[in-house]
């Protein structure tokens, strides 16, 4: 007798253990996409680089992370607030599409190394 009610409380144990891995596993309402590819990348200001009609096919393809100053010579010129390296402006675009199913969540986008003074 005492043998059958330990095993009942083993198979349980076991189902509930068994249940809680099985709901962790579970996707939570969150999807999570590598951004870090096909980025446009254009070396200079340009008027209304954030405009969805510019033309930015003579642009450069890249993947990030990148950072556009340390393609630049050092300089002892260059010594305010950039290692070194040549500052100024450059311009990133990357094009995607939002599903329809995405409609009414909340979608954001984390940029984990942005230099100062950037706008996004």
């Amino acid at each position: 007798m005492k043998r059958a009610k330990h095993t009942q409380i083993l198979i349980l144990i076991s189902l509930t253990i068994l249940t809680c891995l099985s709901l962790n596993a579970q996707v939570r309402g969150r999807n999570i996409t590598d951004f870090n590819f096909d980025w446009k990348f254009y070396k200079s200001d340009i008027t209304n680089g954030q405009s969805i009609t510019l033309d930015d096919s003579g642009w450069r393809s890249l993947d990030l992370p990148h950072d556009w100053s340390i393609e630049g010579p050092f300089s002892k010129d260059n010594s305010s607030c950039t290692g070194y390296l040549p500052g100024g402006i450059g311009w990133y675009r990357k094009s995607f599409i939002v599903s329809n199913d995405h409609k009414y969540r909340k979608v954001f986008i984390s940029f984990d190394g942005i230099y100062n003074n950037s706008e996004v």
